[in-house]
Formats: C-alpha cells, sequence, structure tokens
C-alpha cells in the first residue's frame, strides 16, 4: 500500500490561481507528464446504492475509502484503477492498470473476469462490487496544473473546469454530456510527504484562506 501523506485543499479566487501559478513556476517545476503544462482528467467514481462514499466524505468520517476509473488527456488505452483512502486526516493512494475492454465489461455488468487477474486492487473492487454493492455512479471531468517539488516529495495542483456527468457512467464516451458541477470553483491541493518546504509554503500561502473538506465528487454529485 503507498504511504500516507498530508494533504491541504483549499478553494481559491481566480486572482488567487494567477498568483500561485506564477510563484510555482520560480520554485517549483512543471509535472512532466503535463502538456503545455497542463492535462485533462476524466475519472468515474464508485459508490454503492446508500451513496456510502458521499455520505462518509460529507460528515467527515475518519476512516474512509473510494475508488475511481481514470485516464488522462482522453487516452483510454492508459486507465487506472485507483482507491484513495483517507487515516486521521492523513491519505494514501492505491493504483493499478486496467485494460480499456476489462472497463468496458465493468461497465456492462461483466464481473466474472476481476478476481481471474490476480491484482489486489481489483479483486478488492470485485468483493467490494459483490458484496456492498458498490457500482459506478458519475463522471467528473478537470483540467489540472500539475507542479512538483523535490525535497518533502510535494505535489502542488491547481484543478479548474471542473465538469460533472451528472448520472452519466459511460467513461469510455467522449461524446457524454458533461456540465460544470456548481459553486465548484478552482481548487488547489498542497500533498507532501514528511515536511512542507518554506519555499513551497510561502508560495501557497494565502491570506484568509483555510482548508477545506471540499471533494470534486461530493460536487459532482449534487445533481443526483
Amino acid at each position: 500500500m503507498s504511504e500516507f501523506r498530508h494533504e491541504w485543499k483549499h478553494v481559491i479566487s481566480a486572482s488567487d490561481s494567477i498568483t500561485i501559478r506564477q510563484r510555482m513556476s520560480v520554485v517549483a517545476r512543471t509535472d512532466p507528464h503535463a502538456v503545455d503544462g497542463r492535462y485533462r482528467i476524466r475519472s468515474l467514481y464508485f459508490d454503492n446504492l446508500y451513496d456510502k462514499a458521499l455520505r462518509e466524505k460529507i460528515d467527515g468520517v475518519n476512516r474512509r475509502e473510494k475508488f475511481r476509473l481514470r485516464f488522462y488527456n482522453d487516452d483510454t488505452d492508459l486507465i487506472h484503477l485507483e482507491k484513495k483512502s483517507k487515516i486521521n486526516g492523513l491519505c494514501a493512494k492505491e493504483s493499478t492498470r486496467i485494460l480499456k475492454g476489462q472497463v468496458e465489461d465493468l461497465l456492462n455488468g461483466e464481473l466474472g473476469w476481476m478476481p481471474l487477474t490476480g491484482d489486489p486492487l481489483i479483486t478488492q473492487l470485485y468483493a467490494k462490487m459483490l458484496y456492498q454493492g458498490l457500482r459506478p455512479r458519475t463522471i467528473v471531468d478537470y483540467t489540472r496544473q500539475p507542479f512538483i517539488y523535490g525535497p518533502g516529495n510535494v505535489r502542488v495542483t491547481i484543478d479548474d473546469h471542473i465538469r460533472t456527468g451528472i448520472l452519466c457512467t459511460d467513461f469510455l464516451d467522449m461524446d457524454c454530456v458533461t456540465v460544470p458541477a456548481p459553486d465548484a470553483g478552482i481548487i488547489l491541493e498542497v500533498k507532501w510527504d514528511e515536511f512542507l518546504p518554506d519555499p513551497i509554503r510561502a508560495a501557497v500561502g494565502l491570506d484568509n484562506r483555510r482548508g477545506t473538506a471540499f471533494s470534486k465528487y461530493a460536487a459532482c454529485r449534487v445533481y443526483g
């Protein structure tokens, strides 16, 4: 399992975003996977009939997890299944590659292949789909500008243009209709290991801004 990391989230304004981008471009470097400094992300989140993941997020449950599928820059040939865990305010992510054909089967409710992969994460999702009723719930699209900083293994991201598929789960259909998530705004995320270096702390510091429990998934479930 991945190591647990610290995480800050802030809802920021457009002017905040410009300021932080300028500061970060001086002290850090852009993630090499970005194209022209950015990339597009599409995620498909899972939840059960009782909205367990959504309710635990809203209620601030101390130990929680959520599963999602994700690809970048419209490249459906490279898809990952991810599990995000949060315990005592610390976050961890597990990830494994999943083939496009496997995703198609999963979306069609054909799950028999999942335990045969021998992949622990795919098998875990299979068990939760089988016994807890976990199912795909909604698509979340957005654009990300990522920065990385070696000391402290710091990652700073600025996410905007957050859109929801409402109840659409056709993850591989790039023509699937999405709409802007209400009140999503621009999200600053800062993640680090043991310590947050002073240059980064200064670069992302904003007056009158506090950490928030904002969740893109929760924002994108507002319509149902």
